[in-house]
């Protein structure tokens, strides 16, 4: 059993001892702590919570438990029910509400959930914030409930999707008119979660043609590695040949990472969704700013800066960090590289969605087809490596011997290590949801991405027997 405490939010395996994983007693603790910090944060003395979750087989345990707490300690809650994260994000500030609750444990496998924990701007919290919370979490002896003339009650229980794509449609990038005129064909894998009912409506709404899926019905019993990752999705890749798709679109349990499949049923790259979206902004604006984290492709600094004339900043790994820099330096589009955008003129979260429209409104300007598209990009190769770390290791232990392992490049220590090469880059971190050090590598080609990612893994696999 796992229980990981992170700016990520609190994420665990059901069950457990109450100290290893999410379970009743767990979960309480942290909706206690939750809801004291937004009381304070806001100086509300009753605030409104939104509660969404994604559809993973114990979404209504722990949205019960959830629930009930919150109004144990006097809060009023709006219940949306089966959501995206970002839909979830969304209905927070439009319903005036002072923090939401998003229940899911994103990528990871379906024995996992998270309470994912908002502000009143509906932004994940800060690391500052986030530290405040987890110490209150550990000094609960003594709490007060709510008596019954004060305990919350649930406000409402209703649907928010149409609204958050009510605003998608109103941004002046997506442009309903083209889409429609292209007659697009589109096969979509919503992994057994609220893809399955979100992404048929925004489809429908943004007019495409022919609309063919796989793995949608939201059971939550996910019939493949949730993470969308081409190894996991060959179901999706069979699905746009045998349907002669446009496109493909793969999206994870709680959409906010967005993959892409092109005509031939061949990945778009999960690193280019934001490459390609940022593209198109910048061409829209006219350039602009654009920020992504220190484990993304060198090709949006390229696109930004070379082609736009723009200015691009990297980030620390972790949404609310690169939030945090869009902010600082007025990015119009900034994201991850494993598939999530966030477009400032709708929400400062990732969003599958608006990827979803915004991809297929410059698709349908460009008149070419996906893997044309994609041609255009500078070619990157990435390798992605990881080490369990057992015991009491963590990467504050192993960082000093780290540093040592290219003595020719000067580490970037913004997050993690960071070792920039002429042609290619190594990123060493821990992780936020796993208890695993993370290896990412980029360079032109597949096999020097491999090498350069096996060599640290293998110098850092030493340290860790020495």
């Amino acid at each position: 059993m796992a229980l990981i405490k992170s700016i990520s939010g609190i994420r665990g395996t059901i069950g457990g001892a109450e100290s290893e994983g999410l379970n009743p007693l767990s979960i309480s603790k942290f909706t206690i702590a939750f809801a004291e910090f937004i009381k304070h944060s806001t100086t509300t003395n009753r605030p409104l919570i939104v509660i969404g979750r994604d559809a993973r087989l114990s979404g209504e345990l722990v949205k019960s438990i959830v629930k009930g707490t919150l109004l144990a300690v006097g809060c009023d809650i709006i219940d949306i029910g089966l959501a995206t994260t970002p839909t979830t994000e969304m209905a927070v500030t439009g319903f005036n509400a002072q923090g939401g609750v998003i229940l899911t444990a994103s990528h990871n496998p379906k024995e996992w959930n998270a309470l994912k924990l908002l502000n009143n701007k509906g932004e994940f919290l800060s690391k500052a914030d986030g530290e405040a919370l987890l110490k209150q979490a550990e000094n609960l002896e003594g709490y007060v409930f709510a008596n019954i003339n004060n305990i919350g009650k649930v406000i409402s229980e209703e649907d928010y999707l149409d609204r958050h794509i009510d605003k998608i449609l109103e941004l002046p990038q997506v442009d309903v008119a083209a889409i429609r005129r292209k007659g697009f064909s589109v096969s979509f894998d919503a992994i057994n979660s609220v893809g399955g009912i979100a992404l048929p409506r925004l489809l429908d709404r943004l007019g495409v043609a022919k609309i063919a899926s796989v793995h949608s019905e939201p059971t939550g019993n996910f019939a493949h590695n949730p993470e969308p990752l081409p190894q996991h999705l060959s179901d999706l890749s069979n699905l746009v040949k045998e349907q002669k798709s446009d496109i493909g679109f793969s999206v994870d349990p709680d959409v906010d990472r967005l993959a892409i499949y092109d005509e031939n049923g061949t990945p778009f790259g999960e690193e280019y969704t934001l490459v390609a979206v940022a593209d198109y902004m910048l061409n829209y604006h006219g350039s602009g700013n654009t920020v992504s984290n220190l484990s993304s492709t060198r090709a949006l600094r390229i696109v930004t800066e070379q082609w736009h004339k723009g200015h691009y900043s990297a980030a620390a790994v972790g949404e609310v960090n690169v939030v945090e820099k869009m902010k600082e330096v007025n990015a119009i589009i900034g994201g991850e590289g494993n598939g999530g955008i966030i477009v400032p003129a709708l929400h400062y979260g990732r969003d599958a969605l608006v990827g979803i429209a915004l991809f297929l409104s410059f698709l349908a300007k460009e008149d070419c087809s996906v893997s044309e598209l994609r041609k255009r990009y500078p070619h990157f190769e990435m390798s992605k490596q990881r080490i369990e770390l057992k015991g009491n290791i963590n990467f504050d232990m192993l960082k000093p011997e780290l540093r040592k392992l290219y003595q020719s490049v000067a580490p970037n220590e913004i997050d993690g290590i960071k070792f920039d090469f002429p042609d290619s880059w190594l990123h060493i971190r821990s992780s936020n949801t796993e208890p695993i050090l993370r290896i990412y590598t980029e360079a032109p080609t597949e096999a020097e991405a491999n090498q350069l990612a096996t060599d640290a893994k293998t110098k850092i696999e030493a340290l860790l027997n020495s």
